[in-house]
């Protein structure tokens, strides 16, 4: 059994002080002192695969990740870490609970990933071994994590079984009293447009500065076909993720960063709204382009959410709602002025072009394209 001190402290000497996490009660001392410490940062998601987005962004912001979760939640965690991480090649330290460890009596909920945690790490091909238990036992723990992230740059898991941490108490939060953000809107004057009009305008709005994540699907596809950027970063995999790991870039960088998002991909990780307005970082920008349909997999429709009313609820500074490229115009302008996320829900038609090609470069290449401009732009 060690103390949350003496694990966070080795961690810090490798770099390693950025968590992300969901409770779990056997890694509560982790997560409690975690809180506690100055000079580490600590983001409560929503959701396990929302923590290993937004762990990963903080990588592409040169800030090594860590996620904390129960082992129950890898389920969630096994999209990002296999359609973001691993095609991207971003590594994230994944510190995990052993609950429903064979022969110690557990909830039943937990007996069948306890059963086979180990087994999903290897089957996603992710390397692991036992959380350290004696103090003398961190060290080469921790440098085996490092050595294979930083020769791989994939993932590497530590196993906690019940037991290993000493018992940290939870510090007192202070209450959170959050400020009514701002909300606008503009009456359409036309048709919705296209979402390729969308990006054109948008492209010609955004400075040459700005970090610009663009959800997977037609619109990083179209983004890619109006200009190539070694300010896009197209993804291609983890749906949902876009705006978790432009959170994790804006937690960790001065660089203001732009999300372009889809109603679908919302929709999936809508809890991700919700830590965004929790965490409240001054410099991102949250456009979610809302066609009612998952339009990169044949248009079925998606179920209508006021996403302006929603991002409001979780705490944005600004929101806006329109449905032209006026009224998008005039949102993005207004958007630039505000200190703390924005969010603009854009109502555009459905549809894309004929041919819609693909980013012709590997995503780990693009990753390292924005990384490298990410390093370029005020990082921290």
């Amino acid at each position: 059994m060690i103390s949350s001190e003496t694990f966070l402290s080795a961690a810090k000497a490798r770099r390693h002080d950025f968590y992300v996490g969901v409770p779990c009660s056997s890694l509560a001392p982790l997560i409690n002192g975690a809180l506690t410490r100055p000079d580490a940062t600590y983001v409560g998601a929503s959701s396990e695969g929302e923590a290993v987005a937004i762990a990963s962004g903080a990588w592409l912001a040169n800030r090594p990740g860590t996620i904390l979760c129960q082992n129950s939640g890898l389920g969630n965690a096994v999209n990002p870490l296999t359609s973001l991480n691993i095609p991207f090649r971003i590594p994230v330290l994944v510190v995990t609970s052993w609950r429903g460890q064979p022969g110690i009596p557990d909830e039943p909920q937990h007996a069948m990933m306890g059963t086979i945690t180990q087994q999903l790490l290897s089957l996603m091909q992710i390397p692991h071994g036992a959380f350290p238990e004696t103090a003398q036992s961190i060290h080469i723990a921790l440098d085996e994590a490092c050595a294979h992230m930083s020769s791989t740059d994939l993932p590497f898991a530590l196993v906690a079984a019940d037991g290993a941490l000493e018992r940290c108490e939870a510090p007192r939060m202070p209450a959170v009293h959050r400020s009514e953000g701002v909300r606008v809107g503009w009456q359409p004057t036309g048709e919705r447009p296209s979402r390729m009009a969308v990006l054109e305008r948008f492209l010609s709005l955004v400075d040459q500065t700005t970090a610009v994540i663009a959800t997977t699907g037609k619109c990083g596809r179209e983004l890619f076909t109006l200009a190539d950027r070694p300010q896009h970063l197209y993804m291609v995999g983890a749906l949902g993720c876009a705006s978790s790991v432009g959170l994790g870039v804006a937690l960790n960088s001065t660089t203001r960063v732009a999300v372009l998002d889809g109603d679908g991909s919302v929709l999936m990780k809508m809890g991700a709204l919700a830590t965004i307005g929790a965490t409240r970082p001054s410099n991102l920008l949250h456009i979610i382009l809302d066609n009612g349909v998952h339009d990169s997999t044949g248009g079925q429709a998606t179920s209508p959410v006021d996403f302006a009313t929603v991002a409001t609820a979780c705490g944005y500074a600004f929101v806006a709602d329109c449905a032209d490229i006026h009224g998008f115009e005039e949102a993005f302008l207004a958007a630039s002025r505000i200190d703390g996320p924005a969010c603009i829900h854009m109502r555009i038609a459905s549809g894309s072009i004929s041919k819609l090609g693909r980013p012709a470069l590997p995503p780990e290449v693009v990753a390292r394209r924005f990384k490298a401009f990410l390093a370029d732009h005020h990082e921290i």
